[in-house]
């Protein structure tokens, strides 16, 4: 179960159950974090910034951003494949993956969290 708590951030249930953080719960979370600042304002804010990633992206460049992480992509070659239900053989055309490797600060803090 995900919910924001009083301190504005997305918090997940004791388990360790893997969870996604949508573009809408990501902007309440910020919200509710600072009041001052207008849902709308944020809404505008975080759409920028994933337009301007995911752009960046797009035109082959590489973004690092410090103490989180950096994004990059990489070449997937040609290659055979399988049909998992039939097990025949399908080629699978080359093509570019997004990789994101953490940054030394995120990797330490989520190899200190407390599940």
């Amino acid at each position: 179960m995900r919910r924001v708590v009083p301190g504005g951030y997305v918090e997940a249930s004791a388990c360790r159950t893997r969870f996604k953080v949508t573009r809408s719960e990501l902007i309440a979370a910020l919200v509710a974090r600072q009041p001052h600042l207008l849902p709308m304002d944020v809404d505008m804010a975080t759409r920028h910034v994933l337009g301007q990633l995911t752009a960046a992206l797009a035109a082959g460049e590489r973004i690092e951003v410090r103490g989180f992480g950096s994004f990059e992509l990489r070449f997937r070659p040609a290659r055979l494949g399988r049909n998992p239900r039939t097990g025949t053989q399908v080629a699978l055309p080359a093509r570019y993956s997004s990789h994101f490797k953490p940054g030394t600060d995120l990797r330490r803090r989520i190899n200190n969290a407390v599940w």
